[in-house]
């Protein structure tokens, strides 16, 4: 055989072969090579949106974490000036009660004084008036006493 011929038969199957590759192998191997780096970009996509959207959800995270501080603070304000409106409320009204239970207490008194004035009157007047049946040593009318006793109460008034 001739080298020459075997250089040519072999050079001859080779671009057989390349074009055979070309033509029926290569295609299949570069789509599946494109559907797999499409697969890949996809997936870094999807992982970068997804970064995207986990810092989104992040930050409404922290927003509504600062929004349920402050409506937790403003809640607690107005619970606090509510809280202390009620006892004002209340001491007011411990207040009136207090002063109107004074006045009831100190008219009361004033109504006892009066009648304890009046009992302590009489009293005296009839004091008085045995004293003065003890000095003179005799009864004195029931017209006369009455008159003495009235008497003596204008003058103690």
């Amino acid at each position: 055989m001739n080298l020459n011929a075997t250089l040519l038969a072999q050079m001859v199957v080779f671009f057989g072969f390349v074009l055979f590759t070309m033509k029926f192998v290569w295609p299949p191997l570069t789509k599946a090579l494109d559907e797999r780096a499409k697969k890949i970009a996809d997936g870094l996509a999807a992982a970068d949106k997804a970064k995207t959207d986990l810092a989104l959800a992040e930050k409404k995270v922290v927003e509504e974490l600062r929004k349920a501080r402050e409506s937790g603070a403003e809640l607690r304000t107005s619970a606090e000036k509510q809280g202390a409106q009620l006892i004002e409320e209340a001491r007011a009204e411990a207040q009136r009660i207090i002063s109107a239970a004074r006045e009831a207490a100190e008219s009361e008194a004033a109504v006892a004084s009066q009648r304890a004035k009046e009992v302590l009157r009489d009293q005296v007047a009839q004091l008085a008036v045995a004293g003065a049946e003890r000095i003179l040593r005799r009864e004195i009318n029931s017209q006369v006493h009455a008159d003495l006793l009235a008497n003596l109460k204008q003058e103690l008034n």
